[in-house]
Formats: structure tokens, C-alpha cells, sequence
């Protein structure tokens, strides 16, 4: 198929793929009665959108969308001058970056993901 000759099928094969990325989301929260309230609040935001891994660590699987309306969400949790939530893109989903983890004490296992449709 040509390039540029039929830009419909270009624009519908573009939408059918997954174009999520994992993203490894940490956050620091100011430790007041407030700020108590803004950690539980981020705590279940990320929670809904990935893998709890540790106290303030979470891996996300999302889509760009989902990465911006999680960055618009937390910034309207968060106290912009005490606390902080940093968003590092690891990569594609489909990226194998386990062989690049090193775990000292206690193992962590990433869970098996899986899309239920």
C-alpha cells in the first residue's frame, strides 16, 4: 500500500493499536493532618489506575490520555510547594524491563496484566 494514498486506513489502523506506555509513579506528601488527607486521596488515585508496589510507588500501564487526566487529577490533589509526585515513562507495555530491576530484600514479582474486555 502506498503512503498518503488512502489516509483513512492510515488514521484507522493508527487508532487500533495500543499505545500504552508503563510509567513508574512515586510521590512524597507533606506529613500534617491535610497533607494525611491529600496521600490518602493520591494513594487511591493511583490505585486506580496501577499497581500498587510499594509505600508511595506505583507502575502504570496508561494511554496518553490517561497519563495527562492522572497528571490534571494529582496536580488538583497535591499542595504544589510541600508535596510531589514524579512520573518516569519506562517505556512501551510490550517493553521487557524486568531484566533491568535489581530487588534486594524482599523479592517483587510484577503481577500478570491482562485487559478484560
Amino acid at each position: 500500500m502506498v503512503a498518503g494514498r488512502y489516509p483513512e486506513f492510515t488514521m484507522a489502523s493508527r487508532s487500533l493499536r495500543n499505545n500504552r506506555r508503563l510509567y513508574l509513579c512515586t510521590y512524597d506528601v507533606f506529613s500534617d493532618s491535610a497533607g494525611d488527607k491529600r496521600r490518602r486521596n493520591l494513594y487511591e488515585l493511583l490505585l486506580d489506575h496501577g499497581e500498587h508496589v510499594q509505600y508511595s510507588v506505583f507502575l502504570c500501564e496508561l494511554t496518553g490520555g490517561e497519563r495527562i487526566s492522572l497528571i490534571c487529577d494529582a496536580r488538583r490533589i497535591l499542595h504544589e510547594t510541600q508535596d510531589q509526585l514524579v512520573v518516569v515513562d519506562i517505556g512501551p507495555e510490550d517493553f521487557d524491563w524486568t531484566g533491568r530491576l535489581s530487588c534486594l530484600g524482599k523479592a517483587w514479582t510484577p503481577k500478570v496484566r491482562s485487559f478484560i474486555i
